[in-house]
């Protein structure tokens, strides 16, 4: 199946494109920016007052810095809470802001983050994640994914086992239900965010509050438009402004009532679009891609269609795969975003540089992510490999997976997790260098193995702190043993084309694990010079191969191995 254009996407007469561009919650924020730390969180009814009263201790740090930046040196001041954890806070920040900022990238975060966008980033963590649809036969998803802690009656409904024997994805929140649920949350918080940011005039009333235009830019942080167009441009009172001469501050009524407005129409367009698609079998969103678009897309270079026209996509899909193996050049990829779903006994190469990556409902599956630049998240899997080159990774409610890693900050691990295990970056492909240099990852940096272990209890996910359950402190991942480590091979595809390729591990091993590769190659090459000093006669020869084969054979099935041995011969 031959990838459709998905940009510009074109009309169809089902789903005419709106006359105006949408404004779209932006999803990194919600998917990538919650941290399970619970003085991070505030009551919702004095969210609002909580939140003014810490920019008045935060103004002065601002000030002081000279533009405007609070470091987490003050933020873990004013929120009373460890170093290390405000230092993460101000880290994720600087992994979903909606543009680069080389203060706060340069020190991973030591820089300092501008005190409108940690505002908006602490004010998000009041919210909590949609509520998955019950599942029609609990009992029997029970019986293939038993429960091992108090969390597993909550965290089934969400298991790689359901999403198989549904056959569907009915059960959990589509994309178009995620955006309403999100746009909801700040049509309902948009009056108490416009006044946290405003700056405070002589007036009275409404005109009392003012934003200027910079400080409006910086709600791109929670929106944006379907188009592209920057808030600034779309919004009337601020379009067209001189850039040599500052543009007026607009009341925060004015911008309030000109969002709601935006929100308001956005949501009349994702309900219109929900309701004509009940019923039907493509029950998944507008914005999803489908298991049957999926299943029916090649294999190795495959972007499932998306159902929606009236948005341009910025993100690929890889979805529902079985028994099979899946590739992804640069060329494959649109958007700044891969999302790797409810793929089942696998092998999937994501080999592109993107911003963030997903990797969701995924049993018995190899996923290898070439280079990302922001943040990869791992989530409600199970005997997955996932090797990745990134960043920051965060690892939630997953079990009995292997991680190898090449990371620039310490793997953050939250949830309900079970026998994790974290092993060095294992692999090259030839335009691996080429990739990290692009999004900015360092080959040099590795804290592979200094995971960041935060709670089992997330407070954003309704389902996973019943009433009367203490948080505790989640499992950590446990190194994979020097001699257990192996490296992995991807077949050399294009190899022609790259002029400078990568020809080895860009991450250097630590030194027992490089030790233990140059035993076991030492050990190789030993066996193979007894065996050509053995005095064989051809039928010895053959019962040798024979034997040998027959092991190899064995040790692929074993191991999982034969998917990708396929994949090699394939190539």
């Amino acid at each position: 199946m031959v990838d459709e254009p998905l940009d510009p996407p074109p009309p169809t007469p089902a789903a005419a494109a709106p006359p105006t561009p949408l404004l779209r919650p932006r999803r990194e924020a919600f998917e990538h920016g919650l941290l399970p730390i619970p003085k991070l969180i505030f009551p919702e009814g004095t969210l609002a007052q909580t939140l003014s009263q810490l920019k008045e201790k935060l103004a002065p740090a601002a000030a002081a810095a000279g533009d405007g930046r609070v470091g987490a040196a003050a933020l873990a001041e004013a929120l009373q809470i460890p170093p290390d954890q405000a230092a993460l806070a101000i880290g994720m920040l600087a992994a979903v802001l909606p543009a680069e900022d080389p203060a706060l990238d340069a020190g991973g975060g030591g820089g300092g983050a501008d005190l409108r966008d940690v505002l908006l980033f602490l004010y998000i963590q009041s919210y909590k994640r949609l509520v998955p649809r019950p599942h029609k036969d609990s009992p029997a998803v029970a019986d293939v994914w038993p429960s091992t802690s108090a969390f597993d009656g909550y965290l089934s409904a969400l298991s790689p086992i359901q999403l198989v024997r549904s056959n569907s994805r009915r059960f959990i929140p589509s994309q178009a239900d995620e955006e309403i649920h999100q746009l909801s949350y700040l049509q309902k918080h948009m009056a108490n965010i416009l006044t946290l940011l405003a700056d405070s005039v002589e007036g009275e009333g409404d005109d009392s509050l003012v934003l200027t235009m910079e400080t409006f830019e910086h709600l791109g942080f929670l929106v944006h438009f379907s188009e592209g167009t920057s808030l600034s441009q779309a919004a009337t009172f601020f379009a067209n402004s001189d850039p040599d001469m500052p543009a007026a501050p607009v009341s925060a009524a004015q911008v309030h009532d000109w969002i709601l407005q935006n929100i308001v129409s956005s949501l009349e367009f994702y309900t219109e679009k929900s309701t004509a698609k009940e019923g039907s079998q493509q029950i998944a969103s507008d914005l999803d891609v489908t298991m049957a678009d999926a299943n029916t897309s090649h294999p190795r270079n495959s972007t499932p269609t998306v159902a929606n026209p009236a948005f341009h996509r910025n993100s690929t899909f890889v979805e529902g795969f079985s028994k099979t193996s899946v590739v992804k050049h640069a060329s494959d990829v649109k958007g700044n975003s891969v999302k790797v779903l409810n793929c089942h006994d696998s092998v999937i190469y994501i080999l592109a540089p993107v911003k963030y990556a997903t990797v969701y409902g995924c049993s018995d599956t190899t996923v290898v992510l070439g280079a990302v630049g922001k943040v990869i998240k791992v989530e409600h899997c199970e005997r997955v490999h996932i090797i990745a080159a990134a960043k920051r990774i965060c690892i939630a409610n997953c079990r009995e997976c292997i991680f190898y890693l090449g990371v620039n900050h310490q793997p953050l691990i939250v949830g309900d997790n079970h026998k994790l295990h974290i092993a060095p970056f294992n692999t090259y492909y030839p335009r691996l260098g080429e990739h990290l240099t692009q999004v900015g990852v360092d080959p040099s940096t590795n804290k592979w193995d200094q995971p960041f272990v935060l709670g089992v209890v997330d407070p954003h996910d309704s389902l996973s702190h019943p009433a009367g359950v203490s948080d505790v402190q989640a499992e950590s991942a446990t190194c994979v043993d020097p001699d257990l480590f192996t490296n992995f091979l991807i077949p050399n595809w294009f190899e022609d084309e790259v002029q400078e390729p990568t020809k080895c591990n860009p991450f250097p091993l630590p030194e027992i694990y490089q030790a233990s590769q140059s035993k076991k190659q030492a050990v190789l090459e030993d066996t193979k010079k007894t065996i050509r000093e053995l005095q064989l006669d051809e039928n010895r020869k053959k019962e040798l191969a024979s034997a040998l084969h027959s092991q190899f054979k064995d040790w692929l099935y074993a191991t999982g191995n034969i998917r990708q041995l396929y994949c090699l011969q394939g190539d």
